[in-house]
């Protein structure tokens, strides 16, 4: 299976809908898939018709499974690095993409699946998912980012709760742990990622790119450090047409029309 049947992609009101699309191994992350990934979202970013997308897997079983077993199996140390090299490199191009990306978990968010769901900017949950990085009952560390964005986003404690067990969670626990955004009916799940993208996509598109960047690189910097770069990407707001726009339409008391400029 190539990557261009491993992916669909569905484009409505500017938001890209891309679905990892191998059902038969419950969406496990070969390698094409992952350049497959990669290659998106390097294209998506210089596209003005889209604004914002939603990742999900294919059926309603799976986000994505995981790595694909089949592709790992037997890897020497150099064959392993490079495998999770080149899975880092796809998951930092989604990390920092910027227009907003949304995982819809729509089912197993294991291991590499939930690598990638941690690296969309946010995640909503159907009631069935369940989450966790399981590569500890293989025997083997995860390579995709888990040991460290997992940590941010949850708490060491938590995380390495769920690193060392290899046991998944539901997404009512990854809800209360700060794991997803929110937790919806499977069949309410894409529904209510458009409707918050659509949210999103209301909002000043650059403004909206720079909070991205402001979060993304912020994140790793000294608090001093990160005050100023938020204050340069506030400036850089204020140059736009856009922040002209919208406090005149809030002083009108309509709504604005950004022009993402």
């Amino acid at each position: 299976m190539d990557s261009q049947r491993s992916l669909r992609i569905g484009l409505e009101e500017r938001i890209a809908t891309l679905t990892v699309n191998r059902p038969e191994k419950l969406n496990a992350l070969n390698g094409q898939t992952v350049d497959g990934l990669a290659r998106f979202f390097r294209d998506a970013a210089g596209d003005e018709g889209i604004g914002a997308v939603i990742v999900t897997g294919a059926g309603d079983r799976s986000f994505v499974a995981g790595a694909d077993i089949g592709e790992i199996d037997g890897l020497s140390a150099l064959e392993g690095r490079d495998w999770g090299k080149r899975g880092q490199t796809m998951l930092r191009i989604v990390e920092s993409f910027p227009k907003p990306v949304i995982a819809a978990i729509n089912g197993y968010a294991l291991g590499g699946g939930l690598e990638l769901a941690m690296v969309c900017h946010l995640r909503l949950a159907a009631s069935s998912a369940l989450l966790g990085q399981p590569e500890v009952k293989l025997g083997i560390v995860p390579g995709f980012g888990g040991t460290q964005r997992l940590p941010r986003i949850v708490g060491k404690g938590r995380a390495l709760e769920l690193l060392l067990t290899g046991d998944p969670i539901t997404a009512q626990r990854a809800l209360e742990i700060g794991l997803v955004n929110a937790v919806v009916e499977q069949g309410e799940l894409l529904s209510e990622a458009k409707r918050l993208a659509l949210r999103i996509l209301r909002n000043g598109p650059v403004a909206v790119e720079l909070i991205l960047q402001a979060v993304d690189r912020g994140l790793e910097m000294p608090l001093g450090e990160a005050l100023d770069w938020e204050v340069a990407q506030y400036a850089l707001s204020c140059s736009t047409e856009d922040v002209q726009e919208g406090t005149r339409a809030f002083l009108e008391r309509r709504k604005p029309d950004f022009r993402g400029c």
